[in-house]
């Protein structure tokens, strides 16, 4: 077949494609206690099928073209050097913090003992690098309302064994990061920003994610931008993105990608480590490392995701503020606050009972979920409390007792774009009907 006969071959799939989804989209009517309003969710559109389909045609099925692309198209979008694709948002966190103890960091490198300030009230994957590379997590206390802790709470858990933070921006509200990433520099300490939950998040007018040494991302359905499965490690300091290149792909000295060679120019001219002089520097290994990448077709629904990601936050934070404005005033309602500074790109909505209310929290949830609403908790609540770390090496810093209350008292409802109007002003009125039941 003839170059100009694939492409209209080509072209003449990905037109039925396209009709094959406008098809298969059922109009959807909402019908109020009927129809499932979820908590998060991905919003997938024709140009996401076509995307699929078109990098399907192509026969990459490792990492290719379309990941390039999408890290370059990404690190600029998040105003970073270097963005390094993975498998999920987990894997970027081990990655991240993996790298901190490369031996190329020389004495500043992070070491088995060393302790990592986190907090206790988040998403296990901030916290288990840490364990799993040997080092003792140090946890503080989160606030109610924003979720987040403060640079004060940070500043009084250092001790002399602290050489890292590690903390996630709480449901996409920013946390005091410009005085964290402040002080993490006035210790000599390295700063790691989990961004999973707030892409499209500022603070002081900045983007999160631009402050830390390191940042990662998800691309799990629930998040802003959705590969299936995914994540990302970015970076501006060149040093590090080599060391996060290095884990990810198997701990390999060279650089050059699957199917190219000698990128260096001199691809048998090194000497490293006890090797015979010239050995191929595509099978020297400089670290103990991994195999995380993602595949290509990942990297094409990433890239028509990425083409809509201002879309998607504009959304996120619209259907906060109708849900805040809605719930605004209700009793025994601890309602979400934006961290000041900050414009949230927000991950969902949280909500906490207050422990004097005249109801509990699970009768609010089985209330919410009778009628369809999907519910989340605030992931763990107080991780230390958990059977994976009870046992595990950790310094509580501080009493948790604001992570304890969430772990009774709070739980989240969606914010995601797949939200309608209509869909919020049902939730809405759905809380004012409990909570008017309940005096």
């Amino acid at each position: 077949m003839s170059d100009q006969a694939t492409v209209q071959s080509k072209d003449q799939i990905l037109d039925e494609v396209r009709k094959y989804h406008e098809n298969t989209q059922e109009a959807r009517v909402f019908v109020p206690g009927v129809t499932e309003i979820w908590p998060s969710g991905a919003v997938l559109d024709a140009s996401d099928r076509t995307a699929l389909v078109e990098s399907a045609l192509a026969m990459r099925i490792a990492a290719g073209p379309s990941a390039r692309r999408f890290e370059s198209a990404f690190a600029r979008k998040l105003k970073r050097r270097k963005a390094h694709l993975t498998n999920s948002g987990s894997s970027a966190n081990l990655l991240a913090l993996g790298a901190l103890t490369s031996p190329l960091l020389e004495e500043r490198r992070l070491r088995p003992g060393d302790e990592v300030i986190t907090v206790a009230a988040g998403f296990p994957t901030t916290v288990n690098p840490i364990v799993q590379n040997g080092m003792v997590p140090v946890f503080i206390d989160v606030e109610l309302g924003t979720y987040n802790t403060t640079v004060e709470r940070v500043a009084r858990a250092i001790g002399p064994k602290t050489r890292a933070i590690m903390i996630a921006h709480a449901m996409g509200n920013p946390y005091e990061v410009a005085e964290i990433a402040e002080l993490a520099t006035q210790h000599d300490l390295f700063l790691i920003e989990d961004n999973c939950d707030a892409v499209g998040s500022t603070y002081n007018g900045q983007l999160t994610g631009t402050f830390g040494d390191l940042t990662t991302v998800s691309f799990y359905p629930a998040h802003h931008l959705t590969m299936g499965e995914g994540g990302c490690v970015l970076t501006s300091n060149l040093s590090l993105a080599r060391i996060v290149e290095s884990l990810r792909d198997w701990g390999r000295d060279c650089w050059c990608e699957p199917g190219e060679n000698n990128k260096c120019l001199k691809r048998y001219n090194y000497q490293m480590g006890t090797l015979p002089d010239g050995y191929d520097h595509k099978y020297i290994f400089s670290h103990v490392g991994y195999n995380l990448k993602a595949t290509d077709i990942q990297a094409a629904l990433g890239l028509s995701q990425l083409a809509r990601l201002d879309d998607f936050c504009a959304a996120r934070r619209r259907n906060w503020r109708q849900l805040r404005e809605g719930l605004d005033g209700l009793p025994h309602l601890i309602l979400p606050e934006a961290t000041p500074g900050s414009d949230p790109s927000w991950f969902g909505f949280a909500i906490t009972v207050d422990p004097d209310a005249p109801y509990s929290r699970a009768e609010l949830v089985d209330h919410l979920e009778s009628r369809k609403i999907g519910t989340r908790l605030l992931f763990a609540g107080n991780l230390t409390r958990h059977p994976a770390y009870i046992d595990a090496p950790h310094r509580v810093a501080e009493p948790l007792v604001n992570s304890d209350i969430i772990t009774d008292q709070t739980f989240w409802i969606g914010v995601y774009p797949g939200l309608t109007e209509e869909m919020l002003d049902y939730v809405v009125s759905v809380f004012k009907e409990f909570t008017a039941s309940r005096g």
